[in-house]
């Protein structure tokens, strides 16, 4: 029965968290937690060692990220299953963790009996999104992405910087950079720097 088990690892900071799964999924016949890691490098190197079946990953870690994480496992072991489980529910974290290789999301506030249904789903081969986050994608998908230095201004606006000091840091003239604002409260349909800054980090651009 052992060889049969679906072999899972836990990749999350805080140890509440890790504990809790752990324990839904250790008392469950068909599966098994096989290693627990705290932060994104130890994911990997614990990855390699256990060959997991399905890896549940945080995103938000100190050292190494969840996004590195995935992207660094699934460049080693391309056939490796990793569903992300976290707070962020923003539909451009979402489109990052599947561009780097996720093939599940879930968010922590979720059921045990849908994290359980979702190991044994993308176990099988399934690829996993709740309907909440289905929706937020749809919702946002003919949406204009912001460019890479769009997300630069954004990151000043930010961190409450006049446009004369984000000009300055990124060496662009200050028109440039009232263009940019422009163009970030069409993109996010904002209306105004601050509505932008929030926008952005609910749909998960920036981190606050």
């Amino acid at each position: 029965m052992g060889e049969r088990q679906i072999r899972v690892m836990t990749v999350d900071d805080h140890p509440l968290m890790t504990a809790g799964i752990t324990s839904e999924i250790n008392s469950q016949s068909d599966m098994t937690v096989v290693a627990q890691a705290s932060d994104g490098k130890a994911a990997i190197e614990l990855f390699r060692t256990h060959r997991p079946d399905v890896t549940l990953m945080d995103l938000r870690m100190p050292h190494v990220g969840g996004l590195e994480a995935i992207t660094a496992i699934r460049s080693e072991f391309s056939r490796a299953r990793i569903v992300v489980l976290t707070t962020w529910a923003g539909d451009i974290k979402v489109l990052s963790a599947f561009k780097a290789g996720a093939v599940g999301y879930l968010l922590k506030d979720t059921l045990r009996t849908e994290l359980i249904d979702t190991i044994r789903g993308v176990h099988m081969g399934e690829r996993r999104i709740p309907p909440e986050i289905a929706l937020q994608l749809a919702q946002h998908a003919a949406d204009d992405a912001l460019t890479p230095r769009e997300l630069d201004v954004l990151r000043g606006l930010a961190q409450g910087s006049p446009n004369k000091l984000i000009a300055c840091d990124l060496s662009i003239a200050e028109h440039t950079v009232k263009n940019h604002i422009k163009n970030i409260l069409s993109k996010l349909d904002a209306n105004d720097r601050t509505g932008a800054v929030i926008i952005a980090a609910r749909r998960g651009y920036i981190d606050l």
